[in-house]
């Protein structure tokens, strides 16, 4: 199998489960911007591995694998199949939030905004955060046209919290400062 086919010459592309739209579908820019969020994990992942926090993002870049399917077919039957391959329900975004709370844990409570920054490892977390909004944003706005399970705008709001504590933790673990605004 090539990795070219071609078919996307002319601005057009398949859809998972079949169907064709053009590129900057809305549909295409919601699979899109998740596709982008899961290499900016992968990205932040790379920069000085810290265990405990890269065994999180792990499940997380499987999970927006499957969403990117998901969002990926106009078949909503294909659309469920997804959600259960990625376990993406009231107990997957229950372990986001532990995850959170243990982030929470480890950290003093914040009394300003941060300035995004810090180590790499914080720096790339907070940019991936930013992916992750910016995500959530084109799936609210691919919602408005098309009928999609609300876990997965739920999960991505979770996960942007998550995100932004991480990148907390990753400052603290290399002893680095946060800068407040």
């Amino acid at each position: 199998m090539k990795i070219y086919t071609r078919t996307g010459d002319e601005g057009g592309t398949a859809l998972f489960g079949g169907g064709r739209v053009e590129k900057d579908h809305p549909r295409v820019e919601a699979y899109g911007e998740v596709d982008e969020l899961n290499a900016s994990l992968g990205f932040a992942r790379s920069i000085f591995q810290m265990p405990r926090i890269d065994e999180v993002l792990v499940p997380v870049q499987r999970d927006l694998f499957a969403i990117g399917a998901l969002l990926a077919t106009p078949d909503h039957d294909k659309m469920r199949e997804q959600l259960a391959k990625a376990r993406i329900d009231a107990q997957r975004i229950e372990e986001l939030e532990r995850a959170i709370d243990a982030c929470e844990q480890e950290l003093e409570p914040l009394r300003s905004f941060i300035i995004p920054g810090g180590t790499p490892k914080a720096a790339a977390l907070h940019v991936a955060r930013t992916v992750c909004r910016r995500a959530e944003r084109r799936v609210v706005h691919l919602m408005q046209d098309v009928e999609l399970p609300t876990l997965v705008v739920v999960y991505l709001n979770r996960l942007s919290d998550l995100l932004f504590m991480l990148a907390r933790v990753a400052n603290k673990r290399a002893g680095n400062g946060e800068v407040t605004w």
